[in-house]
């Protein structure tokens, strides 16, 4: 049996995480949530087997660069997307340079989120 795509959404907006979850439902995901970045290290830590993080960027205790950063320290290899309302070209930049893999902006597009989904699902 295939081990289920684990997907850690680091997400501190309950609304924007049940709507993930509304979006996701269809494709067999095994969804961890984090409501903080400092959350979102811990579940890192405690799940080395994470497949896909979906990051928020702008949440309070500790925001999705720190937490990025934090992560790469002890995993190099997940796909770490940012995920931000505040989309600028200059702050995808920046993203990328900070160690996230891709980068998206919300509002959430179901296409868009699920293209994300199936790239790193299925990239060999």
């Amino acid at each position: 049996m295939d081990k289920k795509f684990t997907t850690l959404i680091v997400e501190d907006d309950m609304i924007s995480f049940e709507l993930y979850k509304t979006r996701l439902q269809d494709q067999d995901l095994n969804i961890i949530h984090a409501i903080n970045g400092k959350v979102a290290v811990e579940k890192a830590v405690e799940n080395p087997d994470i497949d896909l993080i979906l990051m928020d960027i702008r949440m309070p205790v500790l925001d999705g660069y720190e937490a990025t950063k934090q992560i790469r320290e002890f995993n190099k290899d997940v796909p770490i997307i940012a995920q931000t309302a505040f989309a600028v070209i200059p702050e995808q930049k920046e993203v990328l340079e900070m160690g996230f893999t891709d980068f998206f902006a919300k509002p959430l597009d179901d296409e868009i989120l699920n293209g994300i989904i199936k790239k790193y699902r299925y990239k060999n």
